[in-house]
């Protein structure tokens, strides 16, 4: 049987695809923890060497722009949070955990949280649903064997949502997630219309460095924003989200922020941060606890 175009879709087809995952209720707090006013999700897809690897490519290149991020990115910016006694969430894919145990390790020891970010940084909207599922699983118990602690909240890699991705997040236990962009603030996900009891902390391109800053030498596209731009466009985000009382959410690269020219940029936008006064520096599993527990 041929397969019918979208515009062919009976009702139940198209509503099916939508209904799947969305949005539930809001889980916005009156306040944040002592009174703040704003939270702040810092947060690093610690990729490395595994944006070559998951393609199967053998490109020596592009792989040690992945080992940068482990040489240069990492000490850069442990460097600036641990200046301003900050906390964040870093997601690693298990792979780059096996290749940078002692890395992985320093992340949970210095109080900071690891997430999971799948086992090879693959693309869960091609993986057959137990492929899934098993590498989902396997990376959560490398995490907690390098790591010591279990992870609580996922990423997906390259925020590529699968039909099934968020089932096996539900049947994991999982507190959150952190890989879709139905809203701002924290909120319940609901599976096929249900609350599954998963709390989402959405991203958004708009506050992902790599979207203004990534390459490809083999493509005709070469992104590239300056860094003023980029520090003005978070600025104008975390202005935005402490006006509302809601949530500032950034994700950082340490192969892409780690730059002498990029890792300024992290240092004003902290500076800014801290200039106000009234903003709760926290890991994401606690951004969404919080909000979980105290949502008005």
């Amino acid at each position: 049987m041929t397969a019918q175009e979208p515009w062919q879709w009976d009702e139940s087809i198209w509503r099916g695809k939508v209904e799947r995952v969305r949005a539930g209720r809001p889980l916005k707090p009156a306040a944040w923890p002592d009174g703040k006013r704003c939270a702040v999700a810092l947060s690093f897809d610690v990729d490395h060497d595994t944006n070559e690897l998951r393609d199967g490519g053998e490109s020596i290149g592009a792989m040690s722009r992945g080992q940068y991020g482990n040489r240069q990115g990492i000490p850069r910016i442990m460097d600036l949070i641990r200046r301003h006694d900050l906390r964040a969430t870093f997601y690693v894919p298990a792979v780059v955990a096996l290749l940078y145990p002692d890395e992985t390790r320093m992340f949970a020891a210095e109080g900071h949280e690891v997430g999971i970010h799948g086992w090879i940084h693959e693309r869960n909207s091609v993986l057959p649903h137990a492929a899934e599922r098993d590498l989902q699983m396997r990376a959560a118990d490398t995490l907690e064997k390098i790591a010591g602690i279990r992870p609580v909240g996922i990423r997906t890699p390259s925020w590529d949502f699968s039909h099934h991705t968020l089932e096996i997040t539900r049947d994991m236990g999982l507190l959150y997630d952190s890989s879709l962009m139905a809203d701002v603030d924290c909120h319940a996900l609901l599976l096929d219309g249900e609350d599954c009891g998963v709390v989402e902390l959405p991203v958004e391109w708009i506050r992902d460095d790599a979207v203004y800053f990534n390459m490809n030498r083999f493509s005709a596209l070469r992104p590239y924003t300056p860094p003023e731009a980029v520090l003005d466009i978070f600025r104008r985000e975390f202005e935005a989200a402490h006006a509302e009382g809601g949530i500032f959410q950034l994700t950082m690269h340490p192969h892409v922020i780690g730059y002498r020219s990029r890792i300024w940029i992290l240092e004003e936008l902290v500076k800014l941060i801290k200039a106000k006064g009234d903003c709760w520096f926290a890991p994401h599993a606690e951004i969404a606890a919080w909000a979980r527990d105290h949502a008005v």
